[in-house]
């Protein structure tokens, strides 16, 4: 049996949770089948990995005759790579899409080649309206090909309950079809670690707790809400931003100026705008005090799961799939968030941020505490989140549907 897994993000380019998830489910799965892994690159075709049972292509994309809106040419790219992933011949026995860059790929996969079709969501278009600032009209496109994709599947995997009861109300799916597997950990990556050498590197003062974030400047992450809360945080302590990648212009023009409101009333804010390396994240989630989820919307929260299995509490909004991740007073403390109807604003954005403070300032005032729920972290993600069992799980769906369509064919 072989899956061909079609994605945007693979290494070494690897922005978001979702190419977290392809790069370890990729990894463990070539242990048990073979595996060949389309995605996103530069221009040329480059092979980025030639093992015996791991292949990876990266396809590029010309925009160099263009002459759509610069908003559109996101969309117009995944669409060339969709095509020429499938002109470059398939003879996988199954096709296994991650996120909506790579929707169009999957359905000619299916009727073209004949195979099952399996879609894992990371996360859903009519939940991220904030996408048509980036996206423009785009956006209604995205929205398109995902439900077309989603409901002629053969399987859907939800990351999370949360995401499956999302499915399930959002589009016209067969609950039969939708399987929950989470997203996982490699216990002995992401793991405590003495070096230091990332903190003088970024200007963080070793001797001093600090509390941290990690994530792309986008409306999801919450990271607006999370710079406007600082000003209800204890001065004892640093606040590290580990935030690039902004999605818009705009919100990058918002970001820029609710930090340096936010270095103006604290004093002790660090903002590295790089995308931070593996060793480097490590590194800093092994020495935070704690770590910081304020995001609007999320469907699992791999980055909480990381932060845990570095022994760090986590203080995170309460939604979406992060309530299955982070378990409230044990591992750290959820926030209640609820949101304006029919958008992902706050119904009070001050309270909630003043509230987020408060948890934050509680975990730092208290290092007896800290321990407790760095440990009880580590425990969960070893009990729970392994990639190995996440990877099993996906084979032995890949193997049912497989046989199914063998028997019907």
């Amino acid at each position: 049996m072989k899956s061909l897994i079609l994605t945007n993000e693979f290494p070494p380019n690897i922005y978001g949770g979702a190419g977290v998830h392809v790069d370890y489910l990729t990894r463990e799965l070539s242990k048990l089948m073979q595996v060949e892994v389309r995605c996103f690159g530069a221009e040329k075709r480059t092979a980025l990995s030639n093992e015996a049972s791991l292949k990876a292509t990266a396809f590029g994309a010309n925009t160099a005759l263009y002459e759509a809106p610069k908003k559109l040419h996101g969309v117009f790219t995944a669409l060339q790579r969709c095509l020429d992933w499938n002109t470059a011949g398939v003879d996988a026995d199954i096709v296994h899409l991650h996120t909506w860059y790579t929707h169009l790929g999957g359905v000619l996969a299916k009727l073209n080649y004949g195979i099952p079709l399996v879609l894992t969501v990371h996360s859903l278009e009519p939940l991220r309206p904030w996408k048509r600032e980036q996206l423009g009209q785009g956006y209604d496109f995205t929205c398109w090909i995902e439900r077309t994709a989603i409901e002629m599947a053969d399987a859907v995997v939800a990351v999370s309950e949360d995401t499956k009861a999302d499915i399930l109300r959002l589009f016209n799916v067969d609950e039969a079809k939708v399987h929950v597997i989470h997203n996982g950990i490699d216990l002995n990556e992401y793991n405590l670690t003495d070096s230091r050498a990332a903190l003088e590197r970024f200007g963080v003062d070793a001797g001093r707790p600090f509390a941290l974030f990690v994530g792309r400047i986008t409306r999801q992450k919450g990271i607006i809400h999370l710079a406007r809360a600082i000003q209800h945080m204890h001065k004892d302590f640093q606040i590290v931003l580990c935030a690039g990648a902004p999605d818009t212009p705009e919100i990058a023009e918002e970001m820029q100026r609710a930090v340096a409101q936010a270095q103006e009333t604290h004093g002790s804010v660090i903002w590295v705008r790089e995308m931070v390396a593996k060793p480097d994240l490590i590194e800093l989630y092994s020495h935070a005090s704690v770590f910081c989820c304020p995001s609007v919307y999320e469907p699992f929260g791999i980055i909480n799961l990381e932060a845990m299995a570095c022994h760090t509490p986590v203080v995170a909004s309460a939604v979406g799939g992060i309530k299955e991740v982070v378990v409230h007073g044990e591992t750290g403390f959820l926030v209640p968030l609820k949101l304006q109807e029919g958008t992902f604003e706050p119904v009070d954005a001050a309270a909630f941020e003043r509230h987020f403070a408060e948890n934050v300032n509680t975990v730092m005032d208290d290092a007896g505490l800290r321990t407790r729920m760095g440990a009880a972290g580590r425990k969960r993600a070893e009990d729970l989140f392994s990639w190995a069992a996440i990877a099993a799980k996906t084979h032995k769906l890949y193997a049912e549907l497989v046989a199914r369509h063998r028997a019907t064919a």
